[in-house]
């Protein structure tokens, strides 16, 4: 009698799955709990919006307010708004651009780069308890993953942008 081979799961079930899990990982990191942890254990005070552009300019920074509206996608007075109260906190300041003297960016402080860094170092001790168990190489594989599912949805995401009629 012939030995059954394990039949292959289609991708449909496969992709559905991964959709699941990419919806329940986005659920648990943006719970208000989750925040309020975040911020207690590394003594901010920020709403999510503050740190997301916190994040955001500690990427790339300096960058134009209309870029970091874009990559948010949020409104441009969304971003001036919030970017006048992290001004106030003293956790960004405005630059020159060095392309367009009438234009600024906009670059974190001491005080923001040591705001993100806390907020990092807090993420950072979650993904280790989470991850413990985790083996090595099951974190490499994990992170070459993700790494390759970013690169995919950008690339899957400009390219729609740019076959789209306006």
């Amino acid at each position: 009698m012939p030995t059954p081979h394990p039949v292959a799961e289609p991708a449909s079930t496969a992709l559905t799955e991964i959709e699941l899990a990419l919806t329940r990982i986005t659920y648990l990191a943006g719970r208000s709990r989750q925040h309020e942890r975040l911020m207690a254990e590394s003594g901010l005070s920020l709403d999510r919006a503050a740190v997301a552009m916190l994040r955001h300019i500690a990427e790339s920074e300096p960058l134009r307010p209309g870029v970091l509206a874009a990559r948010l996608s949020v409104e441009a007075s969304h971003v001036t708004r919030q970017l006048r109260q992290l001004e106030r906190t003293g956790y960004v300041t405005r630059v020159p651009d060095p392309d367009d003297r009438r234009a600024q960016r906009v670059r974190l402080t001491e005080a923001g780069l040591g705001a993100v860094d806390r907020m990092r170092r807090v993420r950072r001790q979650g993904m280790e308890l989470a991850l413990a168990a985790w083996s090595p190489e099951e974190l490499r594989q994990l992170a070459v993953l993700f790494h390759r599912l970013v690169d995919d949805f950008v690339t899957h995401t400009e390219s729609d942008l740019r076959v789209r009629p306006s």
